[in-house]
């Protein structure tokens, strides 16, 4: 996995500084994984970060202590700290937080459980700290929302490897092969362009299933005249990318060639409505208004599109329809 290199890492550690201020903190604990690789380039299944507007307090486990220190190495402002051996990571947050005895301390609300919220501030009160720890909201996903040069670089990269993906696929007969066959075809092929695992369970949903929002694929046969789901993504360099194509096994009957230059239409007015300084919202009901004219608005269940990067989808507890639009144009894009 290649992460960002220094220089990127350092001006996304002076916009977080400046976030910060903004939030009147002197440090942040980062507990959520998305957040910390985006901040360190450090890419592990547990880890933890303590940033302040100086340095970049990088907490992990022995599992990773050659990584740790690596990536020390590669950007001087990740001060590393090793996990002692049977040490949990609350334990290990609260022993680092200890230099700090004074400071504001914020703490992402929506990524620390009740029970290690108690934890770190009973940890912290027992230890004579007269302030306790704040909640914060989305510091560091305000700051991913927008894409660095090297974000989109890498983005556009993982596009033209899934379109290769989506040509070796679609260019093969679909008829008489399982929906579960196609999906670990697309998932092999993923890997032989350069992706390190898929984004997400890959959907093929044939006949009936197409009809199935993120349907999984099953042991059924792709009959001729069905219209197929293809919707498969892969992560390249620890970013998501997705693709979703809609085909049909042989010709399509007239319901289903119908349907398709209908949606095909609702696609083209939500792009029409994309541009700098748009209302998200209206996207969507660009695309929404243009099915309900069809008789199509009763089946439209979910949103017209959703956010790509570390991560594929919005945070939890955003609004449910501004979660699930198309990815905004430019520097700026989910």
């Amino acid at each position: 996995m290649r992460p960002a290199p220094p220089d990127t890492l350092a001006a996304r550690a002076r916009r977080l500084a400046d976030r910060l201020s903004a939030q009147q903190v002197d440090a942040l604990v980062v507990t959520s994984l998305p957040n910390v690789a985006y901040l360190t380039g450090f890419f592990a299944s547990a880890a933890a970060l303590i940033a302040t507007r100086d340095e970049l307090h990088l907490l992990s486990d022995a599992r990773y202590a050659t990584a740790l220190d690596n990536r020390s190495r590669d950007f001087s402002l990740i001060q590393p700290v090793h996990l002692p051996t049977g040490e949990s990571y609350d334990q290990a947050i609260v022993d680092a937080l200890e230099p700090l005895r004074g400071l504001r301390i914020g703490f992402e609300a929506a990524h620390l459980t009740v029970r290690r919220f108690r934890f770190l501030t009973a940890s912290l009160t027992s230890r004579g700290w007269d302030a306790p720890i704040q909640e914060t909201d989305g510091v560091v996903e305000q700051l991913r929302a927008c894409k660095d040069e090297w974000e989109i670089g890498t983005l556009r990269d993982g596009a033209e490897r899934l379109s290769t993906v989506a040509k070796c696929i679609l260019s093969k007969a679909l008829a008489g092969r399982t929906e579960s066959d196609v999906a670990s075809e697309i998932e092999a092929a993923l890997r032989q362009v350069g992706f390190e695992r898929p984004s997400f369970d890959t959907i093929v949903a044939a006949g009936p299933n197409a009809g199935l929002p993120h349907a999984r694929a099953s042991s059924r046969r792709i009959e001729v005249g069905d219209l197929v789901v293809l919707d498969f993504g892969g992560v390249l360099d620890g970013y998501c990318t997705d693709l979703t194509r809609t085909v049909t096994a042989g010709l399509a009957r007239d319901r289903e060639r119908r349907l398709i230059d209908q949606v095909v239409e609702a696609q083209a007015a939500a792009f029409d409505a994309v541009g700098p300084g748009r209302a998200p919202e209206g996207v969507d009901d660009a695309a929404r208004d243009t099915l309900a004219r069809h008789g199509l608005a009763e089946a439209f269940t979910h949103g017209t599109g959703h956010g790509l990067g570390l991560e594929v989808g919005a945070r939890d507890g955003d609004d449910a329809r501004a979660r699930c639009l198309l990815p905004r144009l430019g520097r700026c894009a989910y």
